[in-house]
């Protein structure tokens, strides 16, 4: 059987989307290393792969500590610079038969382009579409205009120049690789009619057995069930926290499961009423399997996650691509976006009352369950990576 080399980076949104991939492939029989930073050894052994460390680069928030554009482009471009020799250096006595590459672990398509390896990128967020360059070309520019930004261009250039890649366009070398997994569903890919399916498959959510996580368990006599998290990294919002609770912890029928993250102290939301459950951290998908309602940032795992679960979201976008998910889940007619700095208690409520009422919206969220869950997932993906195999 095969020796598949994945690469990724050291956060959990980027390694979790594999690893289902990863069980399914070591089922099969093949072999399967990972190349991560040490940190997330216990994660990829726990999948059977072998790991393959890499030092990153990267600052411990992935850049979320920061709205700079060009600061958080220029962290990744420091640790694919740095991510290169180290993969090298690994697998130059080890070479597998095939390159499974996050979008964050470019670096393996340059190093499979010079070891003449097939490499597949593995996408956890929209890919590229006919006309992307050209829609995208006014923010590009207003980059290069800054010095910084023109900086990063010219260093990613002579990077990719002086190691003899093909390809030495910056945003090609990323978003247009030879050939690519897509993992969010497909509903929520932009323009998905304008992307080229000769390189890009929709294999859908990949989330796996998460029982590892722990389990919860829907209260007696909850008719309905909510669930309130801002995801991981941008959870620091006692405010909005505390009108979460006043536009919903009296609701009747309704239990409200509102996960606060690690920075915010339970003691600063006041009081709480007994039909709000406040948790640090909840195992989000067992959650969602029996919710009814869903307030996310829209994050691509949250907002994919909702989609799997046919769950109706109210989107609270903070960051990054979670304004773009926003607008396409409001878009798809499963969910309101709301801003989460000026929302009041009063609106909360009025739009959970509102999706959860409206039939149109209940059948939509089960329509687009159902495409979520037929994508074919892991063994789509198995199968896809076979295939790339028998061609190599």
């Amino acid at each position: 059987m095969a020796h598949i080399a994945v690469v990724s980076i050291p956060f959990h949104g980027h390694v979790n989307p594999s690893l289902e991939i990863v069980r399914t492939l070591v089922r099969r029989g093949h072999r399967v290393t990972y190349a991560n930073d040490a940190r997330f050894a216990d994660v990829v052994e726990g999948a059977g792969a072998e790991l393959k460390p890499y030092e990153s680069k990267l600052p411990a928030d992935g850049g979320a500590g920061t709205e700079d554009p060009i600061e958080q482009l220029t962290f990744f471009l420091d640790d694919a610079i740095a991510m290169l020799p180290q993969l090298r250096a690994a697998y130059r006595d080890d070479k597998p038969d095939l390159f499974l590459y996050d979008i964050a672990g470019a670096p393996a398509r340059l190093l499979g382009e010079q070891w003449g390896i097939r490499a597949v990128q593995l996408s956890s967020t929209f890919v590229a579409w006919e006309g992307y360059e050209e829609e995208m070309a006014p923010v590009v520019e207003a980059m290069r205009a800054d010095p910084r930004g023109a900086g990063y261009y010219r260093r990613f250039t002579e990077w990719l120049t002086t190691e003899g890649s093909s390809v030495t366009d910056s945003m090609a070398f990323q978003g247009r690789p030879v050939r690519g997994l897509v993992l969010p569903p497909e509903a929520l890919q932009p323009n998905a009619d304008r992307v080229d399916r000769s390189v890009y498959s929709f294999v859908g959510p990949v989330l796996g057995d998460r029982s590892h996580q722990g389990s919860w368990a829907r209260p007696a006599g909850a008719e309905k069930v909510l669930l309130v998290s801002l995801g991981s990294e941008f959870t620091r919002q006692p405010e909005f926290y505390r009108r979460a609770i006043a536009a919903f912890g009296d609701l009747p029928g309704w239990h409200t499961v509102l996960q606060i993250g690690k920075h915010v102290d339970p003691a600063e939301l006041g009081e709480v009423p007994d039909g709000v459950e406040v948790r640090s951290w909840v195992p989000q998908l067992a959650v969602l399997e029996q919710a009814d309602a869903f307030v996310t940032h829209a994050g691509m795992g949250g907002s994919s996650e909702g989609l799997y679960c046919g769950t109706p979201m109210i989107a609270v976008p903070q960051a990054a691509d979670q304004f773009a998910n926003a607008e396409q889940l409001a878009a798809l007619g499963v969910a309101r976006v709301v801003d989460g700095a000026t929302v009041t208690a009063a609106e909360l409520r009025s739009a959970l009352l509102e999706l959860t009422g409206d039939p149109v919206v209940l059948a939509r969220s089960a329509e687009l369950r159902r495409q979520a869950r037929e994508a074919g997932g892991a063994d789509r993906a198995a199968d896809l990576v076979e295939a790339e195999l028998l061609t190599a």
